[in-house]
């Protein structure tokens, strides 16, 4: 048995102390791996025996503030509609508690928060009166507070002690401040103008009513950026995100009007067919006072289906960040925690938050070890009213935010007619982000001045709601009359800000027809400078990926390696004894072992890999064992991380029981790290239609829309073997359909030209290229790998180190190795498993020299030369068929059988025809003895008339 040590630092407490020992196992695991670092423990000082002792004996006060700071946001001025419905708030009374004198004074030591952390001066006696002024100014203001929720004492301190201090810094702003915060919403509004003027019949989504969420972005960048986070990725919809783009983000004008005029994003050479505006991205540097460098924000593409793109830029982030530590480690520095130098923002509509499940997946990851990022910050961009359904009829709760309230998050509801106090909401918002690396939410309530968009008419729905907001004036306006009053601002300059950015915005649309498509794009910068683009001249789509014998087998012994004093399953003995069996002999190479070999053998290349999904460490067959569990201390390891010795690592992510978040967030990963081989295996082949929205919006289109590459494989089990209706079929007819594999013939392998890979695989040895493929290519492409069930232990399928060996590669055809071709009557094209139940039923009846069975293993991009060579060598075959186990309208057929008729016209053979079961509404029958019978006649279909 192959054995390591356990690295001393993991040994320094007694080895008596098993749980200590389970601990560091743990935790070595979760940091080794992809970079995840337990978070710092935050306390705040307990109450002193002076404050506790005041607590008692002022206890009805104690509960009159408390119900202040658990109830007061049902009061809070938030609503700039005032439409809310608020019923009357007894718990905020303090007659409810017994306090009837408002000239009553009451030691509030311990109980209100005004002095400093952990300072306990001795009693501070206010009166009641001015208790109830101080606290509703807090609480029942025009910001609202949801914290008390929180199972957290040292959270509920904490923003106790934050929001109710006599002296609060984030109240105040200076002026510059103001006038930058009327410089954003000036020109929002002077955008939304401009392009109503110029473009009256364009869909914009804009920012009317809704113009603080450009403020609430820049407090936010601005104190990000002052705390040394030099990253943020922003997933986001459609609403504002112009004015976004156009103003903070620096998208120049230009390149919008030429889009809005029909001209492409994306340079020409590229040939891609590009996205909506309201897709568009940009990526700048951006520079803020007292900021030791240049903030990088990117905002990603996204798909129109709503919330969709907030897993992908959880996945992007955490894969910059595990780059970012990758890199300081390589220098000595390890005290790089998640969240430190890379956040996630997500902006949401509120009828998309309440109403889309992909948000509960998503924070349902927010704080798991292997998927967190250290704490987003979400901005809701609240308008009450979801596409023409009102609020009402959106949502069960009170409000949109309360889905949050599943990992105890803390919400902040501010009203929208007030930008400063919206920068004030975003500023405790990133302060508890940073201090605690939790998800926080921004409530942001405003509203739509035009409805859903600016062709829609929102009275024929909501007449009473568009009756007000027409007859309000507009949130800059409202701003800046406040600026002038004041004195911060002059009407002239006021007035200089929106006619000096008309001016720009018409010089910009002039520029507009000589505008270079693309100019602004960056494509394949940064980590993706290695990379090339699939469809130039110099994209290499079938290189070698056979590897050294000697370092197959150094992996292979690697990958069974248990350390010294660490006790695995008794039934795992067994697992280890067959693999180093397997590398002593050469031969006997099961499914996980393949894999095994691959992973490994990139490690030691200096590639990472991760693989994602339900009970990935161990397998759902129970096949993989990658991981190890110590069953006295279950202590784990990854035998690959801790005795390969390579410069990549293997991150094992045993996920929650989602897909499409969990699936978007690896797609993310992708997106950011072209150096990893990121997958996602799904438990069952079909559980990938609970994220289908992923592969149909990002996966398959994500090259041809926004120029992004990605690597990320798809391995879904596929295989009809009695398991009944759902648990059968990867659907790769789905999967074939979603791809522009050409119909005509071509002589290449159409590697670069296809946009996402399907393959169906029948040997380890063929399953460990493919992998390797991924990462070996000089491009990146999605790959759908219709993964075995029955095959992963069965011998027949076995393969040996040869077949991994240098000098190999994936083989898209695997012809049959009948000796004599021109004895052939009948040739049976296939894919998968059901190969192995043919050959053996074909020994049965002895009919070895009469029927060849040709494997397609890559299904897209079809291998129209591969086949056409292999099918000439029969050209005395009487018929050609092609066999599949799955129903007729299900499988692979609809995708070959044209393909094929392209191929067989040129043999100048007539058209395939199909053998196997015949349409069905379910992929197989729940019934055993039908499953039986159906199998049966699929079989004999292959020897039929022989």
């Amino acid at each position: 048995m192959g054995s390591t040590r356990i690295p001393s630092y993991l040994l320094s407490a007694p080895r008596t102390r098993r749980p200590t020992l389970c601990t560091k196992l743990r935790r070595s695991y979760y940091d080794y791996s992809y970079g995840y670092r337990e978070q710092r423990a935050f306390t705040l000082p307990d109450y002193t025996p002076a404050q506790l002792a005041n607590r008692t004996a002022n206890a009805p006060l104690l509960r009159y503030v408390d119900s202040l700071r658990t109830h007061g946001h049902r009061a809070a001025r938030v609503d700039p509609l005032d439409l809310l419905q608020r019923e009357e708030v007894a718990a905020l009374s303090p007659e409810r508690y017994g306090l009837t004198d408002p000239t009553s004074t009451y030691d509030i030591n311990g109980i209100i928060w005004t002095r400093p952390v952990g300072q306990d001066s001795g009693p501070e006696h206010w009166p009641l009166e001015k208790i109830t002024r101080h606290l509703r100014e807090v609480y029942v203001g025009r910001v609202a507070y949801e914290y008390m929720h929180s199972p957290s004492k040292t959270e509920r301190l904490w923003f106790s002690h934050l929001l109710e201090k006599e002296e609060d810094e984030t109240r105040k702003l200076e002026g510059e401040k103001r006038k930058r915060i009327h410089k954003l919403l000036a020109e929002s509004e002077v955008f939304d103008q401009f392009l109503q003027l110029k473009f009256p019949n364009l869909k914009r989504y804009g920012l009317e009513g809704g113009e603080s969420m450009l403020p609430a972005l820049d407090a936010l960048f601005s104190s990000s950026a002052q705390a040394g986070v030099e990253h943020i990725i922003i997933g986001m919809p459609h609403r504002g995100r112009l004015n976004l783009l156009t103003g903070m983000l620096q998208l120049p004008p230009s390149a919008l009007f030429h889009k809005i005029k029909g001209g492409s994003e994306i340079p020409e050479e590229y040939g891609a067919a590009g996205d909506v505006i309201s897709h568009l991205t940009a990526s700048p540097l951006l520079e803020y006072p007292g900021a030791a460098k240049p903030l990088h924000v990117s905002l990603l593409p996204n798909p129109s289906h709503l919330e969709a793109i907030n897993p992908v830029a959880l996945g992007k982030t955490r894969a910059k960040q595990f780059a970012l530590l990758k890199a300081l480690q390589s220098q000595g520095e390890t005290e790089c925690m998640p969240g430190d130098r890379v956040m996630c923002v997500q902006l949401h509509g509120d009828a998309s938050f309440t109403g889309q499940g992909v948000v509960m997946e998503g924070l349902g990851l927010s704080n798991l070890p292997h998927y967190t990022v250290g704490g987003s910050v979400h901005l809701v961009v609240n308008n009450s009213i979801g596409y023409t359904t009102p609020a009402s009829s959106a949502r069960s709760s009170l409000y949109c935010s309360d889905v949050a309230k599943m990992i105890n998050a803390p919400v902040l509801h501010v009203n929208g007619d007030y930008p400063e106090d919206v920068q004030r909401a975003m500023d405790i918002a990133f302060k508890y982000r940073n201090y605690f690396r939790k998800d926080i939410i921004v409530d942001l309530i405003v509203y739509r001045r035009w409805g859903h968009n600016e062709l829609d008419e929102p009275a024929f729905t909501q007449p009473l709601m568009y009756e007000k907001i027409r007859s309000r004036r507009s949130v800059p306006a409202l701003y800046e009359e406040h600026l002038i009053d004041e004195n911060v601002l002059t009407k002239d300059a006021a007035e200089a800000v929106r006619a000096q950015h008309k001016d720009f915005l018409a010089s910009e649309l002039a520029s507009a027809p000589s505008q270079t498509p693309g100019s602004h794009v960056s494509v394949l910068q940064g980590q993706w400078k290695g990379i090339t683009w699939p469809g130039s001249q110099d994209a290499v789509g079938d290189p070698e990926t056979g590897v050294d014998r000697e370092a197959l087998q150094q992996v292979g012994r690697a990958s069974v390696s248990v350390p010294e004093g660490f006790k695995i399953h008794p039934r795992l003995q067994r697992h280890v004894k067959n693999r180093l069996q397997a590398m002593e002999n050469g031969t006997g190479l099961d499914w996980a072992t393949a894999e095994a070999l691959a992973f490994g053998s990139l490690m030691l290349e200096g590639y990472d890999v991760r693989i994602s999904g339900q009970d990935v460490g161990r397998g759902t067959f129970s096949q993989r064992h990658a991981m190890l569990v110590d069953q006295r201390t279950e202590g784990v390891v990854v035998p690959l991380n801790l005795a390969l010795g390579g410069g990549g690592r293997l991150e094992l992510a045993n996920s929650s029981l989602s897909e499409m978040a969990v699936l978007g967030f690896e797609y993310g990963v992708s997106w950011e790290k072209p150096d990893m081989l990121p997958i996602w295996e799904a438990q069952f082949g079909d559980f990938f239609n609970g994220a289908q929205v992923m592969i149909d919006t990002f996966i398959s289109s994500g090259e041809t829309k926004w120029l992004k590459q990605s690597g990320l494989v798809l391995l879904l089990p596929h295989g009809l073997d009695g398991a009944g209706p759902e648990h059968s079929s990867s659907r790769i007819e789905r999967m074939l359909q979603l791809t522009n594999d050409p119909y005509a013939f071509h002589e290449g392998s159409g590697a670069a030209s296809v946009n996402m890979h399907v393959t169906f695989p029948t040997t380890p040895a063929q399953y460990f290229h493919l992998l390797r493929r991924q990462v070996k290519r000089n491009f990146r492409k999605p790959l759908i790998v219709a993964g075995p069930k029955g095959l992963l232990r069965l011998p027949a399928a076995a393969s040996s180190l040869d077949e991994l060996s240098s000098g190999r590669k994936f083989r898209p055809v695997l012809d049959d190795s009948i000796a004599n071709p021109a004895d052939v009557s009948r040739v049976v094209l296939l894919s998968g498993k059901l190969y192995h139940d043919l050959v053996k039923e074909r020994q049965k009846r002895q009919l070895e020299g009469k029927v060849a069975f040709i494997r397609v293993e890559e299904l897209s991009p079809f291998p129209f030369r591969a086949v056409h060579d292999v099918l000439a060598r029969y050209d005395a075959a009487e018929s050609i068929v092609w066999l599949q186990e799955e129903p007729r309208n299900q499988g692979a057929w609809t995708h070959v059988q044209p393909r094929l008729d392209v191929v067989l016209k040129r043999l100048g053979r007539e058209r395939v025809a199909f053998r196997g079961r015949k349409e069905d509404a379910v992929p197989a029958p729940g019934i055993a003895s039908l499953y039986a019978a159906q199998q049966k006649t699929v079989i004999d279909a292959a020897f039929e008339s022989l």
